[in-house]
């Protein structure tokens, strides 16, 4: 079984120090950090948002020390233009004002030509996408085809955005809803490479998306690096999570690639179907129920986690990470998920702004 190696994403969130809303300082951030990471750290829509971005790695042991590296740098960037460097999927305390976009040609075509989901006070989402490689694009599109039904219940996992304009949702991912407004946001469909090519194209053609890079579905093949990239998670504090979804995700990944290299059938599961999964995870987290991918009869979604963990064991057992996977998926479920840390937080101290405290001093806990 060949290793595949794993990269991450991760987009941050910059708050002030003093009120703990959303900075818009960006510009200054990014410059700081990139005298030491380069275009490792680059902006994102928004001028109060950072995204890192690793190097592709082998080991679970390098991704955990290139996220820190990428962490501690860019967290001390922050702090050097008195803000705080923050992983939740939306902000806890509302900005002050509508948010401005990054000055860029492509972030200013985007703002014009999606003009209703720009300029709110509740339009910033961060995410943490995974990338698996190498491979080209028509082993990334029969890979994403078998991971569908298995991503709602990674992103049961990974919710850590409960509050939007200073209020609970009563999701454990808001973020879900909110980037659920973008075109194409959703399950990847089903298509052979010929077929993927012709209907991005058209998506583009006739103006749905200003290009390629504005695909936006929950596994798709890279329009820069040949890999696959997987966009369910939140932004997570917790390091822990990230480095447990990414191993995750590879394992699973390698498990299925074995079984494609056999040809052996998949379950085909509705986008109806994976929809209402997708937004069960989103809703309820680890702590509620999901939808099995073959039937589609609700189960706990701690029991669809254990279905997923022995059906990525073979990806996992190849590449070590069994026992550190196992290890990580005990803590999560002990600890929580980080909506509920952040619940948690709220409900000790009452106040929105001990949460934000609590998510930047675990952001910059490395």
């Amino acid at each position: 079984m060949r290793t595949l190696t794993m990269g991450v994403e991760e987009e941050f969130l910059l708050v002030d120090a003093a009120g703990r809303r959303p900075a818009e300082r960006a510009p200054d951030v990014i410059a700081a950090a990139a005298v030491e990471l380069g275009e490792q750290v680059q902006s994102e829509f928004y001028n109060a948002q950072v995204e890192v971005c690793t190097l592709p790695v082998s080991d679970t042991g390098g991704l955990r020390a290139e996220l820190a590296r990428l962490r501690r740098t860019a967290v001390a960037a922050a702090g050097e233009y008195g803000c705080r460097l923050v992983a939740t999927g939306t902000p806890v305390v509302p900005p002050a004002r509508p948010l401005t976009v990054t000055d860029s040609d492509r972030y200013r075509r985007m703002a014009r030509a999606f003009a209703p989901l720009v300029g709110r006070y509740d339009g910033l989402v961060c995410g943490c996408h995974v990338h698996l490689g190498t491979m080209d694009r028509a082993t990334a599109l029969s890979l994403s085809h078998r991971m569908r039904p298995w991503l709602p219940v990674l992103q049961c996992l990974t919710g850590n955005s409960p509050f939007t304009l200073g209020r609970d949702t009563g999701f454990d991912s808001w973020r879900f809803k909110q980037f659920a407004r973008w075109p194409t946001v959703g399950p990847a469909p089903v298509m052979r490479e010929a077929q993927y090519e012709a209907y991005v194209g058209a998506l583009v053609e006739d103006r749905i998306l200003l290009d390629r890079r504005m695909l936006y579905w929950y596994a798709r093949p890279s329009e820069h690096v040949p890999t696959l990239e997987i966009r369910v998670a939140d932004a997570n504090a917790d390091l822990d999570t990230v480095v447990l979804v990414a191993a995750l995700l590879r394992g699973l990944a390698q498990a299925l690639l074995l079984e494609a290299e056999d040809d052996r059938p998949f379950p085909e599961v509705s986008d109806r179907r994976l929809r209402a999964a997708h937004e069960l995870a989103a809703a309820d987290g680890l702590d509620g129920w999901g939808l099995d991918p073959a039937t589609g009869g609700r189960l706990p979604a701690g029991t669809l986690v254990e279905r997923l963990l022995a059906r990525a064991a073979p990806g996992l057992e190849a590449s070590g990470d069994l026992a550190l996977v196992e290890d990580l998926l005990r803590r999560l479920r002990r600890e929580g998920s980080g909506a509920a840390r952040q619940r948690a937080v709220l409900n000790r101290h009452g106040r929105l702004t001990e949460v934000v405290d609590a998510l930047a001093d675990a952001t910059a806990s490395v």
